[in-house]
Formats: C-alpha cells, structure tokens, sequence
C-alpha cells in the first residue's frame, strides 16, 4: 500500500473543491502480475460536449533535504505509472501533485521546465493551507 503523504488531505481537499469527485483513494492499477497504488483518483464532468475528465493524482510533498532526489524519485514513480495507466485506463490522465511552495522553489527552474515538458509530466499545483488548486499544468 501506498504511504500516507503529508499533504494528500489538503491535496484531496482542494480536488473535491475544485469540483473532482474522489473515486479511488488509493487507485491501483493493475498489471499482468504488478501492482501500483497511485495516491487518488478522480473524475468530474466538464460539459455535456466535451464529456467526463478522469484523473489519477500521484501526490508529492519533496519530504528531503535534496529536491533533486526527490524529483528522481517523483519523475520515476510517474513514469511508471503514466505507463501502466495508459495500457490499463487510458482515459484517465495523470497528474503529479505538488504544493506551490514546491512548484516555485523547483519546478519554475529552467531545467526542470525542460525535464518535465519533455517528459509530458502533467501537475497539478496546490496551495497547502488555503486547500486549493492554484493551477493544473499539461505538458
């Protein structure tokens, strides 16, 4: 099973206000003798023409002194499971979930811009203490 990350309750928090309806917590995924837990799953109707958006949200808090490691870690747990997704559900999009203090402190730098565009490495970017999206990014 998954761990508990420190920041999946306000992660959570801001998806259900965000208008996400929290189907799976954890999702796992499934493949031939594998399994994978991503942290959550979701699901929302957008519009009646554009139909329903599906998400897995894989939640990371850069708990260590190095975010580099982190990043390492976060970009191949991604990896993996954005693979699996797409031979078991590939309509469900996934999303890397981080707070904004991570997004600014990481993820604006040049460098890792480039890693995760070339990379199609989606997020989702939370504001921890107002509990709330603050942007969904696709690569």
């Amino acid at each position: 099973m998954p761990a508990d990350d420190r920041i999946a309750g306000a992660v959570r928090a801001a998806l259900v206000k965000d208008g996400w309806t929290i189907t799976d917590d954890p999702l796992t995924v499934e493949y031939e003798d594998l399994y994978v837990f991503v942290d959550l799953a979701g699901e929302r109707t957008i519009a009646a023409e554009r139909g329903a958006d599906r998400v897995a949200v894989e939640i990371k808090s850069f708990p260590s002194r190095s975010l580099v490691a982190d990043l390492h870690d976060a970009v191949g747990q991604y990896m993996v499971y954005r693979t699996l997704l797409g031979q078991t559900d590939p309509g469900r999009t996934l999303y890397l979930a981080v707070t904004a203090e991570v997004y600014d402190k990481l993820m604006r730098k040049g460098a890792v811009r480039f890693v995760l565009a070339t990379l199609h490495i989606s997020m989702v970017v939370i504001d921890e203490g107002a509990e709330e999206v603050v942007s969904w990014i696709r690569y």
